[in-house]
């Protein structure tokens, strides 16, 4: 594991380095090779550790704190710069460790191209596996720029290793006119958190995996993104959300498109760590005594 994961720096808040008794591993990959408009992702991972520390453990909305459950940050993979294809099979690999260690995986990206890395190695073991977009962008394309794996093409290369074909794409606002015609005709577009809730209840039980592009939010909250789409969504939303996921079964997520020198007054950099707190305490919710209920 000190092979593929590099341990120097900033930890996430409250997590520890030491896997053993914990339930969730998080991970960063500092990746943004395919960045196609303004880079900096592979800043992200380390902005938001170091700026975790400036919100609660406390989440009076799920009335959960982190200190209730035991989760590793077990470092960023180490990658190489340069064509996707390597880092996207490093995803993998570092991923399966995450499993082979009895964790659910939360990656901090880094690009959006990563997903699909991490995907990949949790339907190897979960064939039934919902996967669930929060994004600005469709990322249908089948190469953007010359490559099958921009960040761009995100969720084709996602759709192409998910034995289920289960995806559900919420309040995607921005794509070709092709990429529309399939959300709308494969009825993968999800418009609300409750249309997501009315979708998923077929699935109850079955494991998600839910991937958060930060380009979602509105870019009046979320500026420090490095292809910000106006008329996003706010903070209420991704709570309400949040509430309608609770109950279900998460096995695995991310937090991908941070580009944290693009918002000097670093609120970006919190709302992702923010972002992160949830997903922790989703994804740790299983191993509660008192499960958060449906």
């Amino acid at each position: 594991m000190t092979k593929l994961f590099n341990t120097d720096g900033t930890i996430y808040m409250g997590s520890q380095r030491d896997p053993k008794g914990c339930s969730v591993g998080l991970f960063g990959v500092p990746y943004d090779g395919t960045a196609s408009f303004r880079p900096g992702t592979r800043f992200g991972p380390a902005a938001i550790r170091e700026v975790s520390n400036g919100i609660e453990t406390y989440c009076p909305q799920l009335d959960r704190d982190l200190d209730d459950f035991c989760f590793a940050d077990l470092g960023s993979v180490n990658i190489s710069f340069g064509a996707p294809e390597p880092v996207i099979d490093t995803v993998k690999q570092a991923t399966e460790t995450v499993l082979d260690l009895g964790l659910k995986p939360l990656m901090l990206g880094g690009e959006h191209s990563i997903s699909s890395g991490a995907v990949a190695a949790i339907a190897r073991r979960h064939p039934d596996l919902v996967l669930i977009q929060l994004d600005a962008h469709a990322d249908l394309r089948h190469e953007w720029l010359g490559s099958r794996y921009s960040h761009a093409c995100a969720m084709r290369r996602c759709l192409e290793i998910l034995p289920s074909g289960n995806l559900f794409q919420l309040a995607i606002r921005s794509g070709t006119r092709k990429e529309f015609e399939e959300l709308r005709s494969s009825g993968r577009f999800t418009r609300t958190a409750e249309d997501l809730r009315q979708r998923l209840a077929p699935f109850h039980g079955n494991p998600i995996y839910i991937t958060v592009d930060l380009d979602w939010f509105d870019p009046a909250i979320a500026p420090g993104t490095g292809t910000p789409e106006p008329g996003g969504c706010f903070w209420s939303d991704f709570a309400d959300c949040v509430s309608r996921l609770r109950g279900h079964r998460l096995v695995g997520a991310d937090v991908v498109e941070l580009a944290p020198h693009l918002d000097s007054s670093g609120v970006s950099a919190l709302l992702a760590a923010k972002v992160t707190r949830s997903l922790l305490m989703l994804l740790g919710a299983n191993n509660l005594a008192d499960t958060i209920g449906a």
